[in-house]
């Protein structure tokens, strides 16, 4: 009797890994991701957001060199207000044709390396998206300011 359950004991210890196992790659495979949360706007920035302009936004499509689709959004970024600003992060927000989202990117279109933004500038950006979801609305995709920085 003993020698009978010693020779099931490995196989028995295998199922047991084997479940373990695929409960494991269950969990991991359709467990979402959790979201980190974005900071908000602070205070000063969402005073400020009604000083910054959006101005000849436009949107264009091209393929690249593997063939994949290539969106970009370009469009001039003003300050009409009286503070340098260091950076601007922009939402670029797309949805499918029922209305649901279906990609949210946050972009810089100002940031230090380009000169930060004086008042009463205007200064270009250029947006490209290469990972849009099929499901998308073919739609220009709602801009939102995300995060304002002053210098």
């Amino acid at each position: 009797m003993a020698s009978d359950r010693n020779r099931w004991l490995p196989f028995a210890i295998m199922g047991v890994l084997v479940l373990i196992g695929g409960g494991f790659f269950y969990y991991i495979q359709f467990t979402p991701p959790k979201s980190v949360p974005e900071a908000p706007l602070s205070q000063e920035a969402k005073a400020y957001v009604g000083n910054l302009k959006l101005s000849d936004v436009d949107m264009k499509a091209s393929k690249n060199y593997f063939s994949q689709m290539l969106v970009e959004i370009e469009g001039k970024i003003g300050n009409a207000g009286d503070r340098n600003l260091d950076s601007v992060e922009i939402y670029c927000v797309f949805y499918d044709v029922y209305g649901q989202l279906v990609l949210r990117q946050k972009l810089a279109i100002v940031s230090p390396s380009t000169g930060g933004l004086k008042p009463g500038e205007t200064k270009s950006f250029r947006l490209p998206f290469d990972q849009i979801p099929e499901s998308w609305n073919q739609r220009m995709p709602q801009m939102v300011i995300a995060n304002a920085k002053f210098s």
